[in-house]
């Protein structure tokens, strides 16, 4: 599929914008350097909370493969003791999600 870009009045042709929220990363690894960092953040807060929605309010990136990636990385961390589970939430097309909460190890680490 070929993507039509319209000039502008003086005849220059505009730098494509993609959103960030929209950013795809193409390796696991630098995609987890990048998001990691906030979700350690949250989990200290000890609230409860829904991958989706941190990623949506942080516009973070999509991770490489993103139907399997977001699932491996919340996994990742419980495995580390830095989230829990915390019953389930609803996407943003009332989809049950795993909600979590960061753990007592996640909120010392913090402080």
């Amino acid at each position: 599929m070929t993507t039509t870009v319209q000039p502008t009045l003086d005849g220059s042709i505009p730098a494509a914008s993609i959103s960030k929220a929209r950013r795809r990363v193409d390796d696991y690894e630098t995609w987890v350097a990048e998001v990691r960092p906030v979700f350690e953040e949250i989990a200290a807060t000890g609230n409860p909370f829904l991958c989706w929605r941190v990623a949506k309010d942080n516009d973070l990136p999509d991770p490489p493969d993103r139907d399997h990636d977001w699932g491996r990385f919340a996994a990742t961390l419980h495995r580390e003791g830095l989230i829990r589970t915390d019953g389930f939430g609803l996407t943003r097309d009332k989809s049950a999600v795993r909600r979590w909460r960061g753990t007592a190890a996640a909120r010392r680490a913090a402080a």
